[in-house]
């Protein structure tokens, strides 16, 4: 079973008196200052200049500084840029002040376990990673309430990493709701799967077909876009709150009839075996080393996929209904 942590299990008081350095102030790097800094942590943002994301930073009253000044000036210092600019941002702004005693934090923990970032062995590296995004991680700390975290150190240099990872996990508002134990490895490998069979990937291909196998037998655009996109929501709203089976006691009968007897015929022994393989191809690196090759060299490639659907009839039909939702 996973080990778990609360409130009580972690002590603020350890990273009070430090300095963390937030370096990227996306919807994550802000929702973890803000957190951090109400807090009571010092925080200092890292942010280039002349981005949207830099007078955010300073309208919600940070004075953004370089990365290189923030490593310098950081006890803690948590990499919150996408995962392929990590890299080259490390070694050019970070690493030459890593020093003794100093900690290098991520919430995900891709460029640790697939050694694009290699820390000096006399700091501690662990990782917090909330399981939602950096607005939800601001909206339910300042309820009063919390997202929960995976905890997980890869390099205990002072043998007080685990106490430091607890208290920034508490910082954000994670211990309210649970703080569960992992490694990196297991975050890694197990957050890219997520992504690409079910969350990302698997969703939006099967509504896609879904959509698309309608609209060929002749069904109208809308109805079939209210039926294959729009209410997946309400569906995962009820699993979220109360699992598959919750959800299933909430729909009709013959909602309920349909799920067990045809769902299995959709996602069934072809879709298992491949995901299968592509678990095998996150495990082996393969799916790292092409990612970060297509977004160094082959970025025209990138941005050809990136925007291979923008004229789908889903996307066409699905900007004009929710047009008409003005509340969405």
């Amino acid at each position: 079973m996973a080990k778990i942590y609360y409130d009580k299990d972690a002590d603020l008081s350890v990273i009070r008196n430090k300095t963390v350095g937030v370096v990227g102030y996306g919807i994550q790097g802000r929702g973890q200052a803000l957190n951090l800094r109400d807090s009571g942590v010092r925080v200092l943002v890292a942010q280039r200049p002349g981005g949207s994301n830099y007078e955010t930073a300073k309208g919600d009253g940070f004075e953004p500084v370089s990365a290189g000044e923030a490593a310098k000036e950081s006890d803690i210092l948590v990499m919150l840029v996408q995962d392929p600019l990590q890299k080259d941002l490390y070694e050019e702004c970070l690493r030459p002040h890593m020093t003794r005693g100093k900690a290098l934090a991520f919430s995900h923990g891709f460029n640790i376990h697939f050694k694009q970032i290699v820390p000096p062995k006399d700091v501690d590296v662990f990782m917090v990673a909330p399981k939602g995004p950096g607005s939800l991680v601001r909206r339910l700390y300042e309820e009063g309430k919390g997202v929960p975290c995976l905890v997980a150190v890869y390099q205990d240099a002072t043998k007080r990493c685990k106490k430091t990872a607890l208290a920034y996990a508490k910082a954000l508002g994670g211990t309210r709701a649970g703080v569960i134990e992992t490694t990196f490895k297991e975050e890694t490998e197990t957050d890219l799967f997520g992504e690409q069979t079910v969350l990302c990937g698997g969703v939006s291909a099967l509504i896609k077909t879904g959509f698309e196998t309608l609209i060929q037998a002749g069904y109208q655009p809308e109805v079939a876009y209210f039926e294959c996109l729009h209410e997946v929501k309400l569906i995962t709203d009820m699993i979220y709150s109360s699992g598959i089976q919750g959800m299933r006691k909430r729909v009709s009968d013959t909602a309920e009839y349909g799920d067990i007897t045809r769902g299995p015929r959709v996602i069934n022994q072809k879709t298992r075996r491949e995901m299968e393989k592509i678990l095998k191809e996150i495990q082996n690196g393969r799916f790292a080393k092409e990612f970060l090759s297509v977004y160094r060299n082959g970025k025209a490639k990138f941005e050809k996929l990136r925007h291979a659907d923008d004229g789908h009839p889903i996307e066409k039909i699905g900007a004009k209904l929710r047009g008409m939702m003005k509340w969405l």
